[in-house]
């Protein structure tokens, strides 16, 4: 991933791989929002037969889940940093920065070779789904990666993204989770580059990179102490701290308040949604 306007990336400024307990934190978030991705990927068609590009792949949930449960002839599990994944038939591993790495040049058998993988070429239109979820809000110049990433779709495939929908505004509630929340956003931004103010055009810029029958669903995943999607808000805001105590929004009193929050009988709020859209590439290859 690319650095921030303040300098920073994710996974060095923020959400380290090597802190003890990011992969755990990753899989817990992939606890709240699997189930409900895997469902709109069998919904779109993925089965036998589909070769699978799954792009800022974390701990590989996906990846593996499309294999076993959707049975996909393939997955290509691509990350920045592929600590916690792991080859096995079907799902090969390449370590890349998607904003350098993959593009409508060829990323070649070399290039898997030398990534340790026998895996077929990555090359523009190979793929029958292209997948990423909670990459593209980390990253600038949005239009010009979706548009690369609709380039890998072959005819007749679909281009899947998801990321997440922040639902404070200024008519929110303050509690201490809006509170935290709203300092998150504002911190990672400036340390990372975080933003996901533009994920709601989604549905426009699949349009505008030239696919068809575009379409868009959100998932909000409730706030029940212990749950899954609470437990990830709480590690996230440990995680983060630093960046949102330079945003002079909260103290860490305020953090610690809000993690007591979200564990508690007391939470009342809505957490942030997962937008999930999608578009097809036409089967003779051109523009919809």
């Amino acid at each position: 991933m690319t650095a921030a306007a303040g300098g920073g990336r994710y996974g060095e400024a923020a959400f380290r791989s090597e802190q003890a307990g990011e992969g755990r934190r990753i899989d817990v978030g992939a606890l709240a929002y699997d189930d409900i991705t895997m469902a709109r990927l069998r919904a779109l068609g993925a089965g036998p037969g589909w070769r699978c590009l799954d792009v800022g792949a974390g701990t590989g949930t996906i990846a593996r889940r499309l294999l076993d449960e959707a049975g996909v002839e393939s997955v290509l599990a691509v990350d920045r940093d592929v600590r916690f994944l792991a080859e096995r038939p079907g799902l090969d591993v390449l370590e890349a920065d998607i904003t350098a790495d993959i593009t409508t040049a060829d990323i070649t058998t070399a290039d898997l070779t030398a990534a340790g993988s026998a895996a077929p070429d990555v090359v523009p239109g190979r793929f029958r789904l292209v997948h990423a979820r909670f990459v593209l809000m980390h990253l600038p110049e949005h239009e010009r990666l979706i548009t690369t990433l609709a380039e890998l779709v072959a005819p007749g495939g679909v281009l899947v993204l998801g990321d997440a929908v922040d639902l404070t505004s200024d008519r929110t509630p303050d509690t201490p989770y809006t509170t935290v929340m709203r300092a998150m956003w504002q911190g990672l931004r400036a340390t990372i580059g975080t933003d996901v103010s533009w994920v709601p055009s989604y549905p426009q810029l699949l349009r505008g990179a030239g696919l068809g029958s575009v379409a868009a669903e959100i998932h909000v995943p409730p706030l029940l102490a212990g749950s899954p999607v609470s437990r990830f808000w709480a590690d996230t805001w440990k995680r983060s701290r630093a960046a949102m105590l330079a945003t002079g929004l909260v103290d860490d009193a305020a953090v610690d308040a809000a993690i007591r929050y979200l564990a508690s009988e007391e939470c009342a709020a809505l957490s942030a949604g997962m937008l999930t859209a999608w578009g097809w590439k036409a089967e003779d290859g051109s523009s919809s």
